[in-house]
């Protein structure tokens, strides 16, 4: 019996647009490219998955070019998800454990998208899984929790594990606090300030650098 043919990368952009999800389509358009133009070999890995709006769009660069995307999610949610707080939404909750739990729906997102042969899931806290981590990132996208304490996290556990020549994405990167939360955004000045890392183009909140040693 023949396997169906996987759809195309414009396929996987239009799942993306309609996916749930918080990133617009611009910057989702924009970490498409930066993910189909990366030069340098390796997998594309984000931290941050929600229900797999920013997966579908890195799918469709890694149709493009033969590679795979990591997501790295405890898909438990972040602080802005859980009750009582503006994100929240009951219907993810598990009564069975009264705890958040969006991997049903991120692999409902990807499984209707026809994304699972090039998009592999990892159900973990991002700092347990980055010290059994060795293979060098072509490109690192930075969308977990928001918390000062959890972004300087991610930064310190993954950062260092881009390729040179690799990309680095930081999502909801907001200069002004009237505009959002500023962990994101001190992520992205202390990667600066390293002097490892040269700023590219980047679109609405989406921050794009790339590892130059």
């Amino acid at each position: 019996m023949s396997r169906p043919l996987a759809p195309p990368a414009e396929d996987l952009l239009t799942a993306a647009r309609a996916a749930p999800g918080f990133m617009p389509d611009d910057e989702g358009t924009a970490l498409y490219e930066a993910a189909r133009t990366v030069a340098v070999p390796g997998p594309l890995l984000e931290v941050g998955s929600w229900m797999g709006r920013s997966a579908l769009y890195l799918a469709a660069a890694a149709r493009e070019t033969g590679r795979q995307v990591v997501t790295v999610d405890h898909h438990r949610g972040s602080e802005e998800h859980q009750p009582g707080w503006e994100y929240h939404d009951p219907s993810l909750v598990d009564p069975a454990v009264g705890l958040l739990d969006t991997l049903p729906r991120f692999r409902r997102t990807i499984a209707d998208a026809g994304a699972e042969d090039v998009v592999i899931a990892v159900v973990a806290r991002s700092e347990v899984l980055a010290p059994l981590w060795t293979t060098p990132l072509a490109l690192l996208f930075l969308d977990g929790s928001h918390t000062e304490e959890s972004a300087r996290r991610d930064q310190d556990a993954w950062v260092a594990k881009l390729a040179v020549g690799g990309t680095l994405a930081i999502h909801d990167v907001f200069p002004d606090p009237a505009d959002g939360g500023q962990a994101p955004y001190g992520v992205y000045r202390r990667v600066l300030a390293s002097g490892d890392f040269a700023e590219l183009p980047g679109t609405g909140s989406l921050r794009l650098l790339r590892r130059e040693r």
